[in-house]
Protein backbone atom coordinates (compact mmCIF):
# COMPACT_ATOMS: atom_id res chain seq x y z
CA UNK A 1 0.00 0.00 0.00
CA UNK A 2 1.22 3.47 -0.90
CA UNK A 3 1.32 5.86 1.61
CA UNK A 4 3.48 8.37 0.16
CA UNK A 5 2.80 12.12 0.67
CA UNK A 6 3.95 15.74 -0.76
CA UNK A 7 4.93 17.92 2.56
CA UNK A 8 4.33 21.77 1.37
CA UNK A 9 7.06 23.65 3.16
CA UNK A 10 6.92 24.17 6.78
CA UNK A 11 4.20 21.82 6.90
CA UNK A 12 6.59 18.77 8.73
CA UNK A 13 8.10 19.29 12.32
CA UNK A 14 11.71 18.28 13.19
CA UNK A 15 12.56 18.62 16.79
CA UNK A 16 16.36 17.90 17.92
CA UNK A 17 16.98 16.60 20.87
CA UNK A 18 20.24 17.95 22.41
CA UNK A 19 21.45 15.07 24.84
CA UNK A 20 18.14 12.13 24.66
CA UNK A 21 19.49 9.90 27.75
CA UNK A 22 20.46 13.08 30.14
CA UNK A 23 19.88 12.55 33.52
CA UNK A 24 16.54 15.01 34.15
CA UNK A 25 17.57 15.48 37.53
CA UNK A 26 21.20 16.74 36.94
CA UNK A 27 20.10 19.27 34.31
CA UNK A 28 20.29 23.05 35.15
CA UNK A 29 17.83 24.56 32.40
CA UNK A 30 14.50 24.02 31.29
CA UNK A 31 13.51 21.00 29.49
CA UNK A 32 12.97 23.01 26.62
CA UNK A 33 16.40 24.26 26.81
CA UNK A 34 17.81 20.98 25.31
CA UNK A 35 15.06 20.88 22.50
CA UNK A 36 15.53 22.79 18.75
CA UNK A 37 13.52 23.01 16.09
CA UNK A 38 14.99 22.83 13.01
CA UNK A 39 14.02 22.95 9.21
CA UNK A 40 13.06 19.46 8.24
CA UNK A 41 14.12 19.57 4.38
CA UNK A 42 17.38 20.78 6.10
CA UNK A 43 20.57 17.65 6.68
CA UNK A 44 21.39 17.65 10.34
CA UNK A 45 22.54 13.74 10.55
CA UNK A 46 25.82 12.47 10.28
CA UNK A 47 26.83 9.56 7.65
CA UNK A 48 28.67 8.40 10.52
CA UNK A 49 26.05 7.84 13.17
CA UNK A 50 24.94 4.36 13.46
CA UNK A 51 21.41 4.71 13.11
CA UNK A 52 22.60 5.54 9.34
CA UNK A 53 25.05 3.28 9.03
CA UNK A 54 24.06 0.51 10.96
CA UNK A 55 20.69 0.84 11.72
CA UNK A 56 21.38 0.87 15.16
CA UNK A 57 18.91 2.71 17.14
CA UNK A 58 15.32 2.37 18.03
CA UNK A 59 12.07 4.35 17.92
CA UNK A 60 8.42 4.73 18.45
CA UNK A 61 5.36 6.74 16.00
CA UNK A 62 2.01 7.60 17.54
CA UNK A 63 -0.81 9.21 16.40
CA UNK A 64 -1.97 12.51 18.00
CA UNK A 65 -5.91 14.19 17.25
CA UNK A 66 -6.24 17.48 18.02
CA UNK A 67 -3.59 18.65 20.07
CA UNK A 68 -3.48 15.49 22.18
CA UNK A 69 -1.44 12.22 21.76
CA UNK A 70 -2.80 8.98 21.36
CA UNK A 71 -0.88 6.29 23.94
CA UNK A 72 2.19 8.27 24.50
CA UNK A 73 2.82 6.89 27.66
CA UNK A 74 3.09 3.13 26.58
CA UNK A 75 4.92 4.29 23.37
CA UNK A 76 7.36 5.57 25.23
CA UNK A 77 7.20 2.51 27.89
CA UNK A 78 7.96 0.50 24.44
CA UNK A 79 11.03 3.32 23.75
CA UNK A 80 13.03 2.58 27.06
CA UNK A 81 12.55 -1.25 26.58
CA UNK A 82 13.70 -1.40 23.31
CA UNK A 83 16.99 0.63 24.37
CA UNK A 84 17.35 -1.85 27.40
CA UNK A 85 16.84 -5.13 24.09
CA UNK A 86 19.86 -3.08 22.45
CA UNK A 87 21.97 -2.08 25.69
CA UNK A 88 21.38 1.49 25.07
CA UNK A 89 21.52 4.07 27.25
CA UNK A 90 18.02 4.86 29.21
CA UNK A 91 16.67 7.63 27.38
CA UNK A 92 15.19 10.36 28.67
CA UNK A 93 11.23 9.84 28.89
CA UNK A 94 10.87 13.44 30.37
CA UNK A 95 12.62 14.85 27.41
CA UNK A 96 10.77 12.79 24.61
CA UNK A 97 7.57 13.41 26.15
CA UNK A 98 8.47 17.49 25.98
CA UNK A 99 9.51 17.28 22.51
CA UNK A 100 6.28 15.68 21.29
CA UNK A 101 4.15 17.91 23.10
CA UNK A 102 6.09 20.86 21.34
CA UNK A 103 5.94 19.01 17.82
CA UNK A 104 2.15 18.69 18.56
CA UNK A 105 1.87 22.09 18.93
CA UNK A 106 3.68 23.02 15.66
CA UNK A 107 2.39 21.04 13.31
CA UNK A 108 -0.63 22.85 11.41
CA UNK A 109 -2.68 19.64 10.87
CA UNK A 110 -5.16 18.20 13.22
CA UNK A 111 -4.22 14.78 13.05
CA UNK A 112 -0.67 13.65 12.86
CA UNK A 113 1.84 10.76 13.06
CA UNK A 114 5.08 11.79 15.66
CA UNK A 115 8.24 9.69 15.39
CA UNK A 116 10.44 9.84 18.11
CA UNK A 117 13.99 8.12 17.23
CA UNK A 118 17.33 7.76 19.23
CA UNK A 119 20.09 6.28 17.80
CA UNK A 120 23.97 4.99 19.36
CA UNK A 121 24.96 7.70 17.69
CA UNK A 122 28.77 8.14 16.22
CA UNK A 123 30.45 5.04 16.88
CA UNK A 124 33.07 5.78 19.26
CA UNK A 125 31.59 9.66 20.48
CA UNK A 126 29.59 8.35 23.04
CA UNK A 127 26.54 9.84 22.82
CA UNK A 128 23.40 9.28 21.11
CA UNK A 129 21.54 11.04 18.81
CA UNK A 130 17.60 11.74 19.30
CA UNK A 131 14.83 13.31 17.89
CA UNK A 132 11.36 14.12 17.04
CA UNK A 133 9.23 14.52 13.53
CA UNK A 134 5.67 15.01 13.21
CA UNK A 135 3.53 14.94 9.60
CA UNK A 136 0.44 14.48 7.96
CA UNK A 137 -1.24 11.16 8.29
CA UNK A 138 -2.31 9.62 4.92
CA UNK A 139 -6.10 8.87 4.10
CA UNK A 140 -6.55 5.84 5.11
CA UNK A 141 -10.59 5.55 4.55
CA UNK A 142 -10.67 3.26 1.72
CA UNK A 143 -8.48 0.56 3.68
CA UNK A 144 -10.66 0.65 6.80
CA UNK A 145 -13.48 0.64 5.08
CA UNK A 146 -13.12 -2.10 2.24
CA UNK A 147 -10.66 -3.98 3.83
CA UNK A 148 -6.56 -5.36 2.49
CA UNK A 149 -5.53 -8.39 0.70
CA UNK A 150 -2.84 -10.31 3.37
CA UNK A 151 -0.44 -13.06 3.04
CA UNK A 152 1.31 -15.04 5.54
CA UNK A 153 4.89 -15.62 5.60
CA UNK A 154 7.47 -17.85 7.47
CA UNK A 155 9.28 -15.27 10.22
CA UNK A 156 11.58 -18.51 9.99
CA UNK A 157 11.59 -18.21 14.03
CA UNK A 158 9.99 -20.66 16.40
CA UNK A 159 7.67 -18.52 18.52
CA UNK A 160 9.74 -18.97 21.90
CA UNK A 161 13.05 -17.28 19.87
CA UNK A 162 12.83 -13.78 22.75
CA UNK A 163 13.18 -16.38 25.48
CA UNK A 164 15.78 -18.98 23.56
CA UNK A 165 17.66 -16.35 21.50
CA UNK A 166 17.55 -12.80 23.08
CA UNK A 167 20.40 -11.17 20.80
CA UNK A 168 18.29 -11.56 17.49
CA UNK A 169 16.58 -8.62 19.53
CA UNK A 170 12.97 -9.75 18.83
CA UNK A 171 10.40 -7.34 20.53
CA UNK A 172 12.59 -4.80 20.51
CA UNK A 173 11.55 -1.79 17.53
CA UNK A 174 14.61 -1.01 15.88
CA UNK A 175 15.61 1.14 12.95
CA UNK A 176 16.88 -2.07 11.13
CA UNK A 177 13.83 -2.22 9.30
CA UNK A 178 15.39 -3.72 5.82
CA UNK A 179 13.50 -7.20 6.42
CA UNK A 180 10.27 -5.05 7.41
CA UNK A 181 10.83 -3.43 3.77
CA UNK A 182 11.58 -6.20 1.75
CA UNK A 183 8.63 -8.43 3.24
CA UNK A 184 6.05 -5.55 1.51
CA UNK A 185 7.98 -5.77 -1.67
CA UNK A 186 7.53 -9.49 -1.48
CA UNK A 187 4.05 -9.20 -0.20
CA UNK A 188 3.23 -6.53 -3.81
CA UNK A 189 5.15 -9.76 -5.92
CA UNK A 190 2.13 -12.08 -4.38
CA UNK A 191 -0.64 -9.22 -5.37
CA UNK A 192 -0.72 -8.61 -2.04
CA UNK A 193 -1.16 -5.54 0.74
CA UNK A 194 0.46 -6.63 4.09
CA UNK A 195 1.80 -9.21 5.50
CA UNK A 196 0.75 -11.60 8.57
CA UNK A 197 4.04 -13.62 10.17
CA UNK A 198 3.79 -16.89 11.46
CA UNK A 199 6.76 -18.36 13.57
CA UNK A 200 8.34 -21.64 11.63
CA UNK A 201 6.62 -24.00 14.11
CA UNK A 202 3.13 -22.65 12.95
CA UNK A 203 2.19 -19.85 15.17
CA UNK A 204 0.63 -16.99 14.25
CA UNK A 205 2.85 -13.57 14.85
CA UNK A 206 1.96 -10.03 14.04
CA UNK A 207 2.31 -8.12 11.02
CA UNK A 208 5.72 -5.65 9.87
CA UNK A 209 4.26 -2.84 11.51
CA UNK A 210 0.80 -4.10 12.95
CA UNK A 211 -0.56 -6.57 15.70
CA UNK A 212 -3.21 -8.88 14.49
CA UNK A 213 -6.88 -10.02 16.12
CA UNK A 214 -9.21 -12.49 15.52
CA UNK A 215 -12.56 -12.15 16.12
CA UNK A 216 -14.66 -15.70 17.35
CA UNK A 217 -17.97 -14.44 17.80
CA UNK A 218 -18.48 -12.51 20.39
CA UNK A 219 -14.64 -13.08 21.60
CA UNK A 220 -11.79 -11.33 20.63
CA UNK A 221 -7.73 -12.71 20.33
CA UNK A 222 -4.22 -11.42 19.75
CA UNK A 223 -0.88 -12.94 19.89
CA UNK A 224 0.42 -12.86 23.15
CA UNK A 225 3.93 -11.00 23.38
CA UNK A 226 5.88 -13.34 25.47
CA UNK A 227 6.79 -14.13 21.67
CA UNK A 228 9.30 -11.56 20.46
CA UNK A 229 6.35 -9.74 19.08
CA UNK A 230 5.34 -6.05 20.27
CA UNK A 231 3.01 -4.76 22.40
CA UNK A 232 0.37 -3.15 20.16
CA UNK A 233 -0.83 0.40 21.70
CA UNK A 234 -3.91 -0.09 19.21
CA UNK A 235 -4.19 -3.14 19.63
CA UNK A 236 -5.03 -2.44 23.56
CA UNK A 237 -7.18 0.08 22.35
CA UNK A 238 -9.09 -2.28 20.44
CA UNK A 239 -9.44 -4.40 23.27
CA UNK A 240 -10.78 -1.60 25.26
CA UNK A 241 -13.54 -1.29 23.44
CA UNK A 242 -14.26 -5.07 23.22
CA UNK A 243 -14.80 -4.77 26.92
CA UNK A 244 -16.50 -1.80 27.05
CA UNK A 245 -19.31 -3.24 24.72
CA UNK A 246 -19.62 -6.42 26.21
CA UNK A 247 -16.98 -8.07 24.41
CA UNK A 248 -14.52 -11.00 25.49
CA UNK A 249 -11.01 -10.49 24.78
CA UNK A 250 -7.81 -12.78 25.40
CA UNK A 251 -4.04 -12.98 24.82
CA UNK A 252 -2.61 -16.21 23.81
CA UNK A 253 -0.71 -18.42 21.45
CA UNK A 254 -2.37 -18.47 18.46
CA UNK A 255 -1.95 -21.81 16.38
CA UNK A 256 -1.80 -20.67 12.38
CA UNK A 257 -5.21 -22.65 11.33
CA UNK A 258 -7.33 -20.12 13.68
CA UNK A 259 -6.31 -17.67 10.57
CA UNK A 260 -8.49 -19.56 8.56
CA UNK A 261 -11.34 -20.27 11.57
CA UNK A 262 -11.84 -16.61 12.32
CA UNK A 263 -14.70 -14.18 11.92
CA UNK A 264 -12.74 -11.58 11.21
CA UNK A 265 -9.48 -10.44 11.22
CA UNK A 266 -7.65 -6.83 11.39
CA UNK A 267 -3.85 -5.65 11.77
CA UNK A 268 -3.94 -2.55 14.15
CA UNK A 269 -1.24 -0.34 14.80
CA UNK A 270 -0.75 3.20 16.14
CA UNK A 271 -0.99 5.43 12.61
CA UNK A 272 -3.50 3.24 10.63
CA UNK A 273 -5.34 2.08 13.89
CA UNK A 274 -7.41 -0.80 12.17
CA UNK A 275 -8.18 -2.07 8.89
CA UNK A 276 -10.15 -5.59 8.57
CA UNK A 277 -8.41 -8.07 6.23
CA UNK A 278 -10.68 -9.15 3.20
CA UNK A 279 -8.40 -11.60 1.33
CA UNK A 280 -5.95 -14.15 3.08
CA UNK A 281 -3.23 -15.88 1.16
CA UNK A 282 -5.71 -15.54 -1.89
CA UNK A 283 -9.03 -16.55 -0.34
CA UNK A 284 -11.75 -14.38 -0.49
CA UNK A 285 -12.73 -13.51 3.41
CA UNK A 286 -15.91 -11.39 4.96
CA UNK A 287 -15.28 -9.12 8.08
CA UNK A 288 -17.64 -8.05 10.22
CA UNK A 289 -18.15 -4.14 9.44
CA UNK A 290 -20.17 -3.00 11.98
CA UNK A 291 -17.87 -3.61 14.53
CA UNK A 292 -15.20 -2.41 12.36
CA UNK A 293 -16.89 1.02 12.22
CA UNK A 294 -17.57 1.14 16.05
CA UNK A 295 -14.26 -0.19 17.11
CA UNK A 296 -12.56 2.56 14.62
CA UNK A 297 -14.95 5.59 16.21
CA UNK A 298 -13.10 4.37 19.86
CA UNK A 299 -9.76 4.61 18.64
CA UNK A 300 -10.07 7.52 16.47
CA UNK A 301 -11.83 9.36 19.05
CA UNK A 302 -9.91 8.97 21.72
CA UNK A 303 -7.06 10.77 24.01
CA UNK A 304 -4.63 9.68 26.09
Amino acid sequence: MSTEMTHPAGTRVLILLDDPTGDDASRTLPLAAHLRQVDADDLHVSVLDLGVTRGDGIFETLDAVEGSPQSLEPHLARLANSARLLDLPAPSLDLYREAVHRAIALSPYPRISVKLVMTRGIEGAGACTGWVYAEEIPDFTAERENGIRVVTLDRGYRHDVAQTSPWLLQGAKTLSYAVNKSVYREAARRGADDVIFLSQDGYVLEGPTSSVILQFGQHFVTPSTDQGILAGTAQAAFFEFCEANGYTSEYRLVPADELAQADSIWLSSSVRQIVPVRELDGTARSFDAEVTAAALEHLLGRRS
